[in-house]
């Protein structure tokens, strides 16, 4: 099999965030994302700083920034410190927003306002300027700091935000759950889209968010996904209705994990909404159980196109003992696959 680039998930702990990324980089992974929300945890860009000064190889990236809590000239700037600090090993990964915006009462930002915010920070991320409604605006300090520029890489489930990524990012990492065929059909949106734009149709890097939780007792495994998973297919459903390209059989339950999804509770395999995900559902959109069932599945994420795969481990209210165990299975069994 091909090499596949690997990033795992990480906290935005600023004093743990040193050791995270030195285990990281010591077993072997590519790169380690963490989240961008402000009332959950700490500061991302304070923790990929201390990340990209305790390691040498890794790449690091939020997972994900989102276009309401900060300004694009600040997140520009921000992102390119830590690229600068770390000799370019900085991705900028955004989305519309999700607990960053709940938590402030907020809903997602609209698909129009998200396509605004790439183009501006696309723009001061180059050192052009950007046109403020009507006020000229350029980053001087990118301007003349002679980095190459940060990747903007977005995580995109919808045709929408797909149209918009594929025009605007120079990554888009599919947050579409562990099914092949929904990734195909959004490569083909993104490609499309570039096309009818007279864009490179292949000019751009895709992967896929997946959560992944290998062990040889898949009831355990399950168990240790639900949390993550129900966030990533609540993602599905941010308008209440099903995205497009969700399977049939699945549209009633995310549709159902919108309308009870339980935001105090998110991530978590304790929140109520995760009793919606009966063991099929988890078997479709994760990968679990037995590591060789983890590695068929990611590969088949891999022929459909996916250059880049984000596992997501287990739950973050998950025993600890059987996370870490899911976690060295994954290190030992699913991750030198790929190498």
């Amino acid at each position: 099999m091909a090499a596949v680039e690997m990033w795992t998930m990480g906290f935005a702990a600023p004093r743990r965030a040193g050791a995270q990324g030195e285990r990281a980089e010591a077993e072997g992974w590519d790169g380690i994302l963490v989240v961008d929300s402000q009332n959950l945890s700490g500061d991302p860009y304070v923790a990929l700083a201390a990340t990209a000064q305790a390691t040498e190889r890794l790449l690091v990236g939020t997972g994900v920034t989102n276009p309401v809590t900060r300004h694009p000239a600040v997140t520009a700037t921000a992102a390119a410190s830590v690229h600068a600090l770390s000799g370019g090993r900085m991705v900028l990964g955004i989305g519309r927003g999700d607990s960053s915006l709940f938590h402030l009462g907020q809903e997602p930002a609209p698909v129009g306002v998200f396509a605004t915010y790439l183009e501006r920070v696309q723009g001061y991320l180059t050192g052009a300027p950007v046109d403020l409604d009507g006020f000229e605006s350029t980053n001087s300090w990118i301007a003349a700091s002679g980095l190459a520029k940060v990747p903007v890489d977005v995580a995109a489930t919808g045709p929408q935000v797909v149209r918009v990524a594929a025009l605007w990012a120079d990554r888009i990492t599919f947050a579409v759950g562990a099914d092949p065929e929904r990734l195909a059909l959004c490569l083909d949106w993104a490609r499309q889209a570039r096309r009818e734009a007279g864009l490179d149709p292949h000019g751009q890097s895709y992967g896929a968010w997946v959560n992944v939780v290998p062990g040889r007792d898949i009831a355990q495994c399950r168990q240790l996904a639900r949390g993550g998973l129900a966030t990533f297919a609540h993602f599905s459903s941010f308008s209440g209705r099903a995205a497009a390209g969700t399977p049939l059989q699945d549209r009633e339950i995310v549709e159902r994990l919108h309308r009870t999804y339980d935001r105090e509770h998110h991530t978590q395999s304790g929140a109520s909404h995760t009793a919606l995900l009966d063991d099929d559902f988890v078997d479709r959109w994760a990968a679990v159980g037995p590591p060789e069932r983890c590695v068929a599945r990611l590969g088949e994420m891999v022929d459909a196109g996916a250059e880049r795969l984000v596992l997501i481990g287990a739950s973050a209210d998950s025993d600890r003992q059987a996370a870490l165990r899911a976690r060295a299975v994954t290190v030992a069994e699913v991750l030198p696959v790929f190498r």
